[in-house]
């Protein structure tokens, strides 16, 4: 159970804005943009060359590093001449590869702990690929990396070189297995080299720290929060959801005479007995002391899937919420506030009448909203990954920000929709369902919101979920703010 100042905490983050960490636009003077177009004509190319060189050679060396290793071999630490003739080699190479770049100087604060004290380094903010530069004052760690890369050429070779811990984000028994895998190497008394980790589990502009993800946390060891300061009068690094892609980021940075960093390693974080216990409470902690090193705030904020997210505890509430955009679509392509209702309308009464069931796709919502099929995929787009979606999701979504229903209303009938046997009560998947379709964004986990609506009763009703959307001091915002109506956009 958390404590008392935790959930303090949790409140305080429910109710307070922090600075957007999904947007970052590099705006260049005309001087600059000169610059950059005559260096990017004659320094990027070389240092592309140079950089391409230097990898090819690391994973040269990489491959080296392995061949003839039987595979069970390959799941203990490397030691003997594998470790001491080749890793001397990869350190030079990936120096020499982010010298290359422009990282000519990296500036070290703060002592790096041995393994023995803190077997894991979690490092933040996480701004780019560049970020990648922390392996050389760290001694190159052992990192943990998204199983997809494994298939990358080259970087594929150096992380399967580095006996790095796989995870895939869509696999829950891939994250499983990999703290398994953590436990096995943090509790190795040092045999495995330390292990580097970026907690927020996705890059932004730094402005703020996101929520750290709890996965390594629940081991229980100590941790060195490491930080990383980008002292540039340019801010070239950054990649993020909206705004520097890859390639900006790559184009820029490169055609910059060179690039600063600060890698500032605190002091070794080791955890209470309570937060030993409490994997949110010890990431929360660790979170903040690093953010107050940075000088950002601590946000609620993470990544939820592709799409930016901040907590209400358990609940997963869209930064831009698809029902916004959705509306602000429909209205610029002709269509008023009574053609809107009209057509959520249609959308309920389909659910309703069960023919052809809750699900469409790009065509059937087409003729449901008297659009073109482009317009239906993009807002079929706002809510699932292909061109089919749920009725009940825009339905829900987007009723009580047009002022078509008010929230108590829209509860009833959500309730309902997804009461899918008529009980009068729902399930915890029932209520994640539900929860999905009035928020716009699919939500992992209800567990916490239905433990405290069922706290004096063994089943989730209408009456016992409205009471703790309306009273609750969290949750309360999904209806007092979140399902508000918003003015429709001006033409």
């Amino acid at each position: 159970m958390e404590s008392q100042s935790s959930r303090d905490s949790s409140s305080r983050a429910a109710t307070q804005e922090y600075p957007n960490p999904f947007i970052h636009e590099l705006k260049l003077t005309k001087a600059q943009w000169i610059k950059g177009i005559i260096l990017g004509c004659t320094l990027l190319p070389i240092r592309v060359f140079l950089a391409w060189i230097l990898l090819i050679a690391a994973w040269i060396v990489a491959v080296l590093r392995l061949a003839g290793l039987p595979q069970e071999e390959r799941s203990k630490p490397l030691s003997g001449w594998r470790r001491w003739l080749f890793h001397p080699i990869l350190w030079l190479l990936g120096r020499a590869v982010f010298f290359c770049v422009g990282f000519h100087w990296v500036k070290v604060k703060g002592r790096k702990a041995d393994v023995k004290e803190a077997p894991i380094l979690v490092v933040a903010p996480h701004s780019s690929f560049l970020d990648m530069v922390i392996m050389f004052p760290a001694g190159v760690p052992t990192v943990v990396s998204r199983s997809e890369n494994i298939n990358l050429p080259v970087i594929g070779a150096l992380l399967e070189c580095n006996q790095s811990v796989l995870v895939s984000r869509r696999d829950p028994e891939s994250r499983k297995e990999a703290v398994s895998e953590l436990n096995k190497r943090v509790t190795s008394n040092g045999s495995w080299p330390q292990i580097l980790m970026f907690p927020e589990g996705t890059t932004t502009n730094g402005r703020c720290l996101l929520r750290f993800k709890t996965g390594a946390f629940v081991l229980g060891v100590p941790f060195q929060p490491v930080v990383l300061h980008y002292p540039n009068e340019l801010d070239t690094i950054r990649w993020t959801y909206k705004g520097s892609n890859w390639f900006q980021v790559l184009f820029h940075t490169l055609s910059q005479p060179y690039t600063n960093i600060t890698i500032e390693f605190l002091p070794v974080y080791t955890p209470s007995e309570e937060e030993k216990k409490n994997s949110r409470l010890f990431a929360g902690n660790v979170q903040k002391v690093m953010a107050s090193a940075l000088g950002v705030p601590a946000s609620d904020y993470v990544m939820a899937g592709r799409i930016p997210v901040s907590k209400l505890n358990d609940l997963s509430v869209p930064l831009e919420s698809p029902g916004k955009e959705a509306m602000t679509l429909l209205y610029r392509k002709g269509l008023g506030p009574r053609d809107v209702e009209a057509a959520l309308d249609r959308m309920i009464d389909r659910c309703r009448s069960g023919d052809g069931g809750t699900k469409v796709n790009a065509e059937e919502l087409a003729s449901i909203l008297g659009l073109n099929k482009k317009t239906a995929v993009h807002i079929c787009s706002l809510y699932s990954r292909d061109d089919t979606v749920d009725l009940r999701h825009i339905y829900f979504n987007m009723a009580a920000l047009i002022g078509h229903v008010d929230e108590i209303s829209l509860l009833h009938s959500a309730f309902a929709a997804f009461d899918r046997e008529g009980r009068g009560s729902l399930t915890k998947e029932e209520l994640t369902e539900l929860m999905g379709a009035l928020l716009g964004v699919p939500q992992q986990s209800t567990e916490e919101l239905y433990d405290t609506a069922t706290e004096d009763q063994e089943q989730l009703t209408e009456e016992s979920l409205l009471l703790v959307l309306t009273t609750h001091p969290i949750y309360q915002k999904v209806t007092k703010e979140i399902l508000q109506p918003e003015r429709p956009p001006s033409a």
